[in-house]
């Protein structure tokens, strides 16, 4: 099978991706989320005119010449109006967010009077009529459409729909992304590693992509070199109602990858397998039937950490993020080489990069000097991915480049 581009196999992973169906959630437990209605206000906001300050409620007419003393009639408070009303030479005291009493045109702050008496304020300041007064609806009217579909409900845009009266919104679903990471030479963090065995992390990192990106991870664990036990965990996602399985390791060609012969068993509709990309060159993409008759996207995702993650980057977070509903616009950057880069094959290759400023303030990209697919410490190092496409000529530093950023 010859070798896809990334952007024919990206384009290929998302043919057909859309949002999976909208869910009524509290509003309490939509942060994070994305709308798939608009929200509107089911109140006025402010519901009445309020105060803007702690003062006095008084009409501006008598104050226009000073001094001026007032006569305290009453008290408001946030949740505790004054019911009456304000006259001629009179004034309430009142604080901020409190309905600002009938009769009362402006609200006087309380740093220009000086309390008399307990009946009795001293103006040492005039004010114009209308200052310090909300006027009900300023922020929003009953009716009005406050937040679009599309809008991630980031912390604004949740109070701003609690505040419009919302107990409930819609929104779209959370993709469900089954994890099955394969090898027999792989143990858990925090167990004791056979003579033969290494620690498994890819999962961690998989999951935190798609949890960033707007799914939901369900890592199904460790599952050894054995068809039949692969066969179980692809079953269990299944079962789960996986909208996305990923695997990681066994989808090359060796004697002990044997994750694309147990989703063929499944009956797997395989799309491609092989990416003209360096590191990832071994990624797959196929169909599986799902849950009550749904499709099942299966992404085989390579072994070695750092294949794993650039793939995860480069393809999962724009699959679940399209499966959300949530915009997708990777970080694309030109900036300068820090170092010459020797003339490319028939991969695009992803480079792992440290982009910071110079001495004048331009971005400069510099390799790190190992590029190893194994070596995490390395990823984890670089902020960036310097992208050198198919049959790039040598480059020399101070060139222009384009970088995919990380962080």
């Amino acid at each position: 099978m010859a070798l896809l581009s990334v952007d024919e196999a990206l384009a290929r992973l998302l043919a057909g991706a859309a949002p999976l169906g909208w869910e009524c959630l509290p509003v309490a437990q939509a942060g994070g989320r994305v709308l798939s209605s608009p929200v509107e206000a089911h109140h006025t906001q402010p519901p009445f005119n309020a105060s803007a300050m702690d003062g006095y409620a008084i009409r501006a007419a008598d104050v226009a010449v000073i001094p001026a003393q007032l006569k305290v009639i009453g008290e408001s408070a946030a949740g505790h109006r004054y019911s009456g009303a304000v006259a001629a030479g009179e004034a309430v005291r009142i604080f901020t967010g409190a309905p600002v009493p009938q009769g009362a045109d402006t609200v006087l702050i309380q740093e220009n009077t000086e309390r008399l008496a307990d009946d009795t304020v001293s103006v040492l300041q005039s004010v114009a009529e209308g200052r310090n007064i909300r006027r009900a609806g300023l922020d929003f009217t009953k009716g009005d459409i406050l937040l679009q579909p599309g809008r991630i409900l980031d912390p604004a845009a949740l109070s701003l729909a609690a505040a419009a009266n919302n107990a409930e919104i819609r929104v779209w679903r959370q993709p469900r992304v089954a994890i099955i990471t394969t090898g027999d030479e792989l143990v858990a963090p925090g167990e004791a590693p056979g003579p033969d065995q290494i620690i498994s992390s890819n999962s961690l990192g998989i999951a935190e992509i798609i949890r960033i990106h707007g799914g939901e991870a369900l890592d199904l664990g460790i599952v050894g070199d054995h068809v039949q036990d692969l066969d179980i965990a692809i079953g269990t996602a299944i079962e789960r109602g996986a909208d996305i399985l990923v695997t990681s390791g066994g989808a090359s060609v060796g004697d002990h990858d044997l994750v694309h012969e147990a989703l063929t068993r499944r009956g797997m509709e395989l799309d491609f397998w092989k990416i003209a990309m360096r590191p990832g060159k071994p990624l797959m993409s196929g169909k599986l039937q799902g849950l009550h008759d749904t499709s099942l996207r299966v992404l085989g995702l390579p072994g070695n950490p750092v294949s794993s993650l650039v793939c995860s980057y480069l393809f999962l977070a724009p699959l679940v993020s399209a499966l959300a509903g949530r915009p997708y616009r990777p970080d694309m950057r030109r900036v300068h080489l820090g170092a010459d880069m020797p003339a490319n094959d028939l991969r695009r290759d992803h480079i792992r990069a440290e982009i910071i400023q110079n001495e004048n303030g331009d971005p400069v990209a510099t390799p790190l000097p190992l590029q190893d697919s194994s070596m995490l410490s390395a990823l984890a190092r670089a902020n960036g991915l310097i992208i050198r496409e198919p049959h790039a000529e040598a480059a020399r530093a101070g060139e222009s480049c384009e970088v995919f950023m990380l962080r």
